[in-house]
């Protein structure tokens, strides 16, 4: 008699009762609130900051209390960009001002005439306000800014402690956090930076 083929009887688990629906959505949206949360985290601390405007040596172009998003990641300081700086020479908090010369450019300024020319070219400037003039305990402008510095003025030149001021001076370039490029409050301006 030949043998017959054996039966094999397989065990198998019963199916896991399915976790309830509207649990496992919370448990989506709260990875997904996590997720983006660490993300935002890493972005804010190596590439971009939020900061406040205070007061008006940024007017027009910037007013009290607009925020703004400054980018810190592989930055290279340029001719006309806001930056926020961490300090001055005696200055404890940050200030906000546009880069008039970097490393290297030939920097004059004509008090008289009201004329800020960098390299041999008259600034055309239609962000300024007000007259460029010399400030209290001002600083004696070197003729070509040095490696590592640059040279920076607020908008509003009449109401601005800048680099024209001893209490600020030329910039070191590893103080300066970032580049200004957009404007997230009030919503009504907001945008772009420039």
């Amino acid at each position: 008699m030949a043998d017959s083929p054996k039966t094999r009887y397989v065990q198998t688990e019963e199916p896991e009762k399915s976790t309830n629906p509207v649990l496992q959505v919370v448990y989506d949206l709260l990875g997904s609130v996590l997720i983006s949360f660490v993300a935002l985290l890493v972005l804010m601390i190596f590439f971009c900051r939020q900061v406040t405007v205070e007061g008006r040596s940024m007017n027009h172009t910037l007013q009290d209390k607009d925020r703004l998003l400054v980018s810190c990641f592989n930055y290279t300081p340029q001719n006309g960009d806001i930056v926020v700086v961490t300090h001055g020479k005696d200055l404890d908090e940050a200030i906000i001002k546009r880069v008039v010369a970097t490393a290297g450019q030939h920097l004059t300024i004509h008090y008289d005439t009201n004329e800020v020319i960098v390299d041999g070219v008259l600034l055309n400037e239609p962000y300024a306000v007000g007259k460029t003039i010399s400030l209290p305990n001002s600083t004696q402008i070197p003729d070509v800014i040095p490696e590592g510095y640059v040279f920076v003025m607020g908008d509003n030149r009449e109401h601005s402690l800048d680099s024209r001021s001893a209490k600020v001076d030329l910039i070191p370039v590893e103080n300066i956090i970032g580049k200004a490029f957009m404007r997230i409050f009030p919503f009504d301006t907001f945008g772009s930076v420039s």
